[in-house]
């Protein structure tokens, strides 16, 4: 692996691999199956490693028909999927042992590559469980293309969704997208007009119960601003951006300040927390809302997510010009 100003650096750590190139630096966690920072411009934009979600908050309709008792398995599958394997390529070669102590030690602090792949393999908590793989591809540019595969089984139930999440550490002061105007969902997009859209801050739909808002669907791209961090020695209110771009098809997202859990919990809209964080699901499929009555009446079919299907979501990040 031979330098050059455009390659990547390699950091083989004891339990993590670090990726760094020109105004960026990417921390991978083997022990927490995913990655654990992404610095850009000398700012965190991870709380949390991004993980696998399947749930979002019910809605009255979910309740009035059951679907949150039937499908209550995949609640604790946002919780507690856990990571089994990880792999990890340099240029497209496998490496035959994961590079953590000792093995890490073959490696110097003068390591390059042009494209650095990791695999994290996560077991659904679902009985039966399911695997679930997550990939990102890093590139010099610090571009990083990700891939989450879910594989189908016909013995699980419906889900609600399928994605990946990502917690910030700070709330965005807003988000620009590129897809159908205001909410929308598989069964609530025929008023929605594509287009670029603004939105500022993380608006949530005050209901009097707090449930299921603010997803976007058939999205190309959403851009999510902030300017604070966690950092108390950073006291310059500075604007940053980090970029979600479609890959083979559009996705659905939302941009909201509280996990589904956090929503799910809450019996009144007082009871919410305030906010602290930016929630971002980008979504591969997402469970129709309903709406054709509250007292028993399913999703109409087509907007279910058969268990047995395999879903596959692919999207990268794209740092600011």
């Amino acid at each position: 692996m031979a330098y050059t100003k455009q390659q990547l650096h390699v950091i083989f750590g004891d339990g993590t691999l670090g990726l760094g190139g020109q105004n960026f630096h990417y921390i991978f966690s083997y022990e927490r199956g995913g990655l654990e920072s992404l610095v850009v411009n000398d700012r965190e934009w991870l709380y949390r490693a991004p993980m696998p979600t399947f749930w979002r908050a019910t809605t009255d309709n979910d309740h009035g028909s059951g679907f949150s008792v039937k499908s209550a398995q995949w609640y604790a599958a946002d919780h507690f999927t856990t990571c089994q394997q990880v792999s990890v390529a340099v240029d497209g070669q496998p490496l035959t042992e994961l590079p953590i102590a000792p093995v890490n030690n073959h490696y110097s602090n003068h390591e390059f590559a042009d494209e650095v792949a990791l695999t994290f393999t996560l077991a659904t908590n679902t009985i039966p469980s399911t695997p679930v793989t997550l990939t990102y591809t890093v590139t010099a540019d610090g571009r990083i293309a990700i891939n989450a595969h879910y594989t189908g089984n016909a013995a699980l139930p419906d889900l609600p969704a399928f994605g990946v999440r990502f917690i910030m550490p700070t709330t965005a002061t807003g988000f620009d997208y590129t897809g159908l105007s205001g909410e929308t969902y598989p069964d609530r997009m025929a008023g929605g007009v594509t287009g670029t859209y603004h939105v500022d801050g993380l608006p949530v739909t005050p209901y009097l119960v707090p449930q299921e808002c603010g997803m976007h669907m058939q999205t190309k791209q959403v851009t999510i601003n902030r300017n604070t961090t966690q950092n108390n020695a950073d006291q310059v209110a500075q604007p940053m951006a980090l970029t979600f771009n479609q890959a083979k098809q559009p996705f659905a997202f939302s941009c909201l300040p509280y996990t589904a859990d956090e929503l799910e919990s809450a019996t009144h809209i007082e009871e919410l927390p305030l906010p602290r964080r930016t929630v971002l699901g980008i979504f591969g499929a997402v469970r129709g809302v309903g709406g054709i009555d509250s007292w028993g009446t399913d999703v109409e079919n087509r907007y279910h997510i058969p268990a047995s299907d395999d879903i596959d979501l692919n999207f990268t990040i794209e740092l600011p010009k």
